[in-house]
């Protein structure tokens, strides 16, 4: 592997292939918190082959390696990432039928939002309720994204990836990911050692939308049936009230969604956090989870830990509409946004004894 070197590219040659090698691309205009320094180096895959190219590049220099995906779940160091940024944008979607099922087999770069929008339009049930999640489709088995009801991980049956240190690629089943509350063995145990090139989803022909969460029961409550459609728009006006749905321009809109994770707790620790709660005249909501678990609300958590919406620290701030979101007002800069985090997670601790966990990935810390 050889390059010539010019003031901002690199061309790189493999064989009779070559690739561009961009230097010093800054990162906050590819992250929806628009917050952060530049990568060192950045590489665009476009096919496969530019996915075990940029791999081989990084490895050849011994530079760490980072996967960008839509840039919705990040927050960037301000001094950058000195590394490969690996942005996917491996394109395409295929569709294909199972009996009663339609199976689309979607490229990591493909939009999500986009590929919901086209599986609704097709009748096909199964992603509805995650219809406005901003980001890439191949992020989203990573961290098993879910919202109003719906989880990826229920229509996952197959993920392709690309193994880091063989380059050689390996089919995962849905079974094989370990697919857990915003979690798979893509974030936690396999962490950094497959590339997601893409996901095949099984989806039901003609099925009825799922209508479990509280806010589309409520909006449904007097009408028949709801269409996938129907649905489809509930859900992003439902996200858009909370600014949970990526609108350019928009005062809430420089945000990384849900900035912590709804904690996910033993019953038996619910009941002594309910007993202190109780006495103070406070009900904390929470919810079912696996294996008999409990999942809080850290929306509550937090405002009841005296952040309100609108809360603003310097540059950044909470949502005027969403307690979760912490937003950039304007100008913000990494390192305000992980004060306002630690603060977050400061008095929740002391108040309340809960770990909130964050939900973004932090590039360059």
């Amino acid at each position: 592997m050889r390059g010539q070197k010019g003031s901002k590219t690199l061309t790189i040659y493999i064989g009779s292939e070559s690739m561009i090698v961009r230097e010093h691309v800054p990162l906050a205009p590819l992250t929806t918190l628009a917050v952060g320094g530049p990568a060192r180096y950045f590489i665009e895959a476009q096919t496969e082959p530019d996915v075990r190219e940029a791999v081989e590049f990084a490895r050849a220099r011994g530079l760490r390696l980072f996967v960008l995906g839509g840039g919705s779940n990040l927050l960037v160091a301000d001094a950058g990432f000195d590394g490969v940024v690996l942005k996917i944008g491996l394109p395409g979607c295929e569709q294909t039928d199972d009996g009663n099922d339609a199976i689309f087999t979607v490229s990591a770069g493909e939009d999500w939002d986009t590929f919901v929008a086209k599986a609704v339009s097709e009748d096909c049930a199964g992603v509805e309720c995650l219809s406005g999640i901003p980001g890439s489709v191949g992020g989203t088995p990573v961290q098993n994204v879910g919202a109003y009801g719906q989880e990826v991980s229920e229509t996952i049956r197959e993920v392709v990836v690309l193994n880091r240190q063989t380059l050689q690629t390996r089919v995962f089943s849905s079974s094989e990911c370990g697919f857990a509350y915003r979690a798979s063995i893509f974030n936690t145990t396999d962490r950094d050692r497959y590339i997601i090139l893409r996901a095949s989803f099984a989806l039901r022909r003609g099925g009825n939308p799922k209508i479990h969460y509280a806010d589309l029961q409520k909006r449904f409550a007097d009408s028949a049936t709801p269409t996938l459609a129907q649905v489809r728009d509930a859900v992003r006006e439902i996200r858009r009230s909370k600014a949970m749905l990526i609108v350019p321009g928009g005062d809430d809109s420089r945000s990384a969604g849900s900035f912590f994770k709804n904690p996910v707790v033993p019953l038996k620790e619910l009941e002594g956090l309910d007993s202190m709660l109780h006495s103070r005249g406070l009900v904390l909501p929470n919810f079912p989870a696996e294996n008999g678990f409990r999942k809080l609300s850290a929306a509550w958590l937090v405002e009841h830990a005296g952040f309100a919406k609108g809360y603003t620290r310097g540059a950044a701030g909470i949502s005027t509409r969403h307690a979760l979101a912490i937003i950039n007002r304007g100008g913000a800069t990494a390192a305000e946004i992980m004060a306002l985090k630690d603060e977050i997670q400061t008095r929740v601790r002391d108040e309340f004894g809960i770990e909130l966990q964050p939900e973004p990935m932090f590039l360059g810390f």
